[in-house]
């Protein structure tokens, strides 16, 4: 007895100098610090969401059993650790939020006001409760925007998962090694879905590897099926009894994932026609061709319709909605292909984080902000005081365009600002002039993150241009280079016989780099290629050169007849899916072209021809209000035959008119967000999840499109306008 207290003071006793040596840090809970690593690996970039999700982990908000499970399973795929209540709650507080601030807001300014409430609270109370249902939405769907990226992503590396796999387990047939190396070779974050089969195995959950790939697959039942069925022939491929049925079960996984992504993207290409249609229709052409009512509208309903209703109905209300449904349509697309580069693995990546490009961007573009809004900074006084500026009756810096010597232009000021005599409100412009200069505001916004991306993006995108042409000759290279070690040439001297055979290509550099590495520089054939200071490798930043020498150099060591198949399989089956992403491509094709002609060419054309029909209908109205004004006050009404005029003026009230230099605003920065959410979409379509692709097709289209809409409005306000102000010339005579 006496021993087993002796022995428990000394457990005691150091036990208490143990816990002061570790510290609380270390270890939290049964989170041990390698899973802390691991999950960090997992979701670098989610932790933001998940941490204002966990803000309002305190209110617990039910959901149906089916929205939970459904809620659980996009959590489970992008690897939140957050609970379906705690989203739904953090949704719902969002959005509360954001009407509370709106609500406060308002209440201020009501007793800002001298305690009137304005129907311009009314507005903004209803905005504000349209942004929290944005909120609130935008909050609620992200876990399933979120595992629809990581789906995308991972989707895409599908394919060379089980080449990878194929090749490797032709000459060693080892599931478990295997898929390791394929996660050796493969990047994130498939490449970390394949390192947690491991992990799942090593801490105790499943026994077997193969256990831990079953469940792993379970996940990709519903969207890849066709990754999983690969999966389950390479497992029974373990089974097969000779060595040839082995390998063509091994062939036959690596033909049922080409074809079941070929099969799938045919399906999607076929459903996606109309819901893009319909989003050209109900997104871009109803609401533009609306706009050129607008004019009138506002004028017969006696001012109801303001320019802010413009604002709010064109860049917030339309986006949100046209939004909405791109945001279905991307939902829908399936995995399997797309651009598999990881940016962030670029040695260019830095220059594509930098700020640098919208210091560029702003000042190149911010002088033409200033332009767009000259109608405005003219009429500040101390602005006015430094140049000898002409002042019109009603104090305003302006001048007549009849001093042009220009007939029809006579008594046509450029910014046209007017005085509301019964309450004293200034609106306007209507000037020609100042419709003119508005144009400069849509296009400062464009020209500021056009250039911005296209500083981003210049030099990886060339990078990714080039590496994808070197990667369309490897494909034959590997055939010689398989051809020369299957002849019993040592792949020291293959390498220099492949770089005479490619003269000319792409190829060449690459292998006449590495034989003069293993010949003048006495470097092995791993290091000739690898080498981190002089391997051939690093002068080729390519994922599938990579791969290709590191199965090289594997399956070498088996032989020079091994290393020769694999490296000749791997030739052939990169030539099947080269073949499978041009039919891919064939097939969304006329899709991608057909709506990147509507947002780049047509959406902007069509929006210049009525924002120059809107300017028209507004200067006609205007100039009729006037000369009704006129004959009204020289008392010619009688003698002209109208009659009471009154009721005339009264429908053309200049005052009740929206100024064109509002309307062509928000319809120039609705082509911006248009230009931004449809390319969005596009690229997810053709190409997964690829921010480099939608950064650098963004700057373009914007240049673009925005280069057309200015150039059509531009020419469709001159000439509508001077043929109003013809027509018109003879009734003011």
């Amino acid at each position: 007895m006496l021993e087993r207290k002796n022995i428990d003071e000394i457990l005691s006793k150091y036990s208490r100098k143990i816990s002061q040596n570790i510290s609380s840090e270390e270890v939290t809970g049964n989170v041990s610090k390698e899973y802390t690593t691991f999950k960090k690996d997992m979701v670098p970039r989610l932790s933001r969401y998940e941490n204002f999700v966990k803000a309002f982990s305190f209110l617990n908000l039910s959901l149906s059993v089916k929205d939970r499970n459904k809620m659980q399973r996009f959590l489970n795929v992008s690897h939140l650790d957050v609970s379906p209540e705690e989203v739904s709650a953090a949704s719902f507080m969002g959005g509360f939020l954001t009407f509370l601030i709106g609500v406060l807001i308002s209440v201020g300014l009501f007793f800002v006001q001298n305690r009137e409430f304005t129907s311009q609270n009314i507005i903004f109370v209803i905005l504000m409760l349209f942004t929290s249902v944005f909120v609130f939405y935008y909050l609620y769907s992200s876990p399933a925007r979120l595992a629809n990226i990581w789906r995308l992503k991972a989707s895409s590396q599908m394919v060379p998962c089980i080449l990878y796999i194929v090749i490797y387990m032709k000459h060693t047939s080892n599931l478990e090694r295997a898929i390791g190396f394929a996660s050796q070779h493969l990047r994130p974050p498939l490449a970390l879905d394949l390192k947690k089969i491991f992990w799942d195995v090593e801490t105790g959950k499943f026994s077997t590897i193969k256990e831990s790939l079953d469940h792993y697959l379970q996940f990709w039942e519903n969207d890849a099926m066709e990754f999983v069925e690969a999966f389950h022939l390479i497992e029974s491929s373990l089974y097969e009894p000779s060595n040839t049925r082995r390998i063509l079960t091994l062939e036959k996984a690596l033909q049922v994932i080409l074809d079941g992504v070929y099969d799938k993207m045919l399906v999607f290409s076929r459903d996606i026609r109309a819901p893009l249609t319909n989003l050209y229709m109900l997104g871009v052409v109803l609401p533009t061709l609306g706009l050129a009512l607008l004019p009138l509208a506002a004028t017969l309903l006696g001012g109801a319709i303001k320019f802010y209703h413009v604002f709010i109905l064109f860049n917030l209300i339309i986006p949100f909605f046209v939004f909405y449904l791109t945001n279905e349509i991307m939902l829908k697309r399936p995995g399997g292909y797309g651009e598999s580069e990881i940016l962030e693995m670029n040695p260019n990546y830095p220059q594509y984080k930098s700020k640098k490009g919208f210091v560029y961007g702003f000042l190149i573009a911010f002088p033409f902000l200033i332009i767009g809004l000259l109608p405005f900074i003219l009429q500040i006084g101390f602005v006015a005081n430094l140049g000898n500026f002409p002042i019109n009756e009603n104090g305003f810096v302006d001048f007549n365009l009849g001093g042009l010597g220009i007939d029809f232009l006579k008594d046509l000021y450029a910014f046209d600002f007017k005085i509301n005599l019964d309450g004293g409100a200034i609106v306007g412009p209507f000037g020609i002039l100042a419709l003119i200069l508005s144009l400069f505001i849509p296009l400062s916004i464009s020209l500021f993150f056009s250039i911005a991306y296209s500083i981003k993006t210049k030099s990886i995108i060339k990078d990714r241009e080039s590496t994808k042409q070197l990667e369309s000759e490897f494909a034959n290279s590997l055939f010689q280079l398989g051809n020369r070690l299957g002849d019993g040439v040592p792949a020291e001297m293959a390498f220099s016989k492949v770089a005479e055979s490619t003269k000319g290509q792409k190829t060449e550099s690459f292998f006449r780099r590495v034989n003069i590495n293993l010949h003048q520089a006495g470097m092995s054939l791993e290091n000739a290629i690898f080498d981190p200071r002089r391997g051939a490798i690093i002068y080729f930043p390519s994922q599938l050169i990579a791969t290709s020498m590191g199965i090289l150099l594997e399956s070498s060591k088996k032989g020079l007849k091994i290393a020769a198949e694999s490296l000749m399989s791997i030739s052939e089956y990169l030539k099947n899916i080269s073949k499978v992403e041009q039919r891919l491509k064939d097939l969304l094709a006329e899709v991608i072209s057909d709506m990147r002609s509507n947002m780049v060419f047509l959406a902007p054309l069509l929006s210049g021809i009525v924002v120059g029909l809107s300017a028209m209908i507004t200067f006609i109205l205007n100039k009729l209000s006037g000369i009704f004004l006129e004959i009204q006050q020289t008392g010619g009404a009688d003698n002209l035959g109208f009659g009471n005029l009154s009721t005339i003026t009264g429908l053309f009230n200049i005052f009740d008119m929206i100024p064109p230099y509002f309307m062509q605003v928000a319809i120039g920065i609705y082509i911006v967000q248009i230009i931004f959410i449809l390319t969005t979409v596009l690229v997810t379509i053709d190409s997964g999840e690829d921010k480099l692709k939608k950064t650098h097709d963004i700057g373009k289209n914007l240049m673009r499109g925005i280069g057309i809409y200015f150039i059509v409005t531009l020419f469709a306000v001159l000439v509508l306008s001077i043929l109003a102000a013809v027509a018109l010339a003879g009734i003011s005579t």
